[in-house]
């Protein structure tokens, strides 16, 4: 069996002695122009010529969540596509938007500035109630969001291509009712995948359905943002703020108007990273199963995009 890796998370040694250890009879190495044929692959963001050399690869594992960039490939029919589903992500992603929400439901910033210029002085209470939180997006990664945020009582709506059910919160499924999901929602988290149908979805049409003071937490890709939509709405007043991670471009150019805009808060896409020993068993967990002619969590449809 021979297993090629392109730009795997963490030294490549890591994964060469965590794959041998399971199979010391395995081929595994760094993938470059010219490498023999594999069998499987694990791979972040790899060249077009990448599987232009893999005609006979049964599968290759995806080191993340988000699967966009390989999408855009021509990938062999043949091969399976399987993602990371958790891989501890999931608990990561929950303490970035819980920590977003509450800083701005409490006001912290405020808090923050007073602080520093040496004010005491209390901001109004808000009252949970009138603050419901909308989760785009219910796969692994927004389904804790979604269970997270309810554990500190706040109002949930979720919303997702077709009808999941989870407890305590409002479902909302498909286009038509994507309008009612966003006028019954203040604060807006994207953790959609960044597909055809989704590019663009948080535009001025759609943000502007959002409640009065609505606030928006990007932590999915930065093309499911229009920047000037998102800008626009800061300057009317219809949108008090938004923390985003991810970019259109990254790193962010530093000529970017979201850098040193009052109302939004920038962190370096690290809302959730793949943490190596998670990936490794959870690949090695999956590879096993396709070994034993087993389905697998994970496969990506090729017609949806994720």
């Amino acid at each position: 069996m021979r297993i090629a890796l392109y730009n795997p998370d963490g030294a490549a040694q890591f994964w060469i002695d965590g794959l041998h250890a399971v199979w010391p009879e395995a081929e595994v190495a760094l993938w470059s122009p010219g490498s023999p044929a594999a069998d499987f692959a694990i791979a972040w963001a790899p060249p077009q010529a990448f599987f232009d050399e893999q005609p006979g690869l049964q599968a290759v594992f995806n080191l993340g969540a988000g699967v966009d960039a390989l999408m855009r490939l021509r990938i062999p029919p043949q091969t399976q596509v399987v993602r990371l589903e958790d891989a501890g992500m999931a608990v990561q992603m929950a303490e970035y938007v819980c920590h977003a929400v509450l800083r701005h439901f409490r006001g912290l910033d405020a808090y923050e500035a007073d602080a520093r210029a040496g004010r005491w002085r209390k901001q109004d209470v808000v009252v949970r109630s009138d603050f419901p939180v909308g989760v785009m997006g219910l796969g692994v990664l927004g389904t804790r969001v979604a269970q997270a945020l309810r554990g500190f009582e706040f109002p949930v709506n979720a919303w997702s291509r077709q009808s999941k059910v989870l407890a305590d919160v409002r479902g909302f499924a498909g286009a038509e009712q994507l309008d009612a999901f966003l006028a019954a929602s203040k604060v807006l988290v994207c953790l959609l995948p960044l597909t055809v149908d989704t590019q663009n979805i948080l535009d001025h049409r759609s943000l502007s359905k959002l409640q009065q003071g609505g606030y928006v937490i990007n932590v999915a890709r930065g093309a499911h943002l229009v920047d000037a939509d998102l800008l626009a709405l800061l300057d009317s007043g219809h949108l008090a703020g938004a923390t985003l991670d991810v970019f259109r471009t990254e790193p962010l150019p530093s000529e970017h108007p979201f850098w040193g805009h009052p109302q939004i808060h920038i962190t370096p896409h690290i809302s959730a990273r793949t943490l190596d020993a998670e990936s490794l068993a959870q690949i090695i967990g999956k590879l096993q199963a396709l070994l034993r002619g087993q389905p697998v969590d994970g496969v990506v449809h090729r017609d949806r995009g994720y």
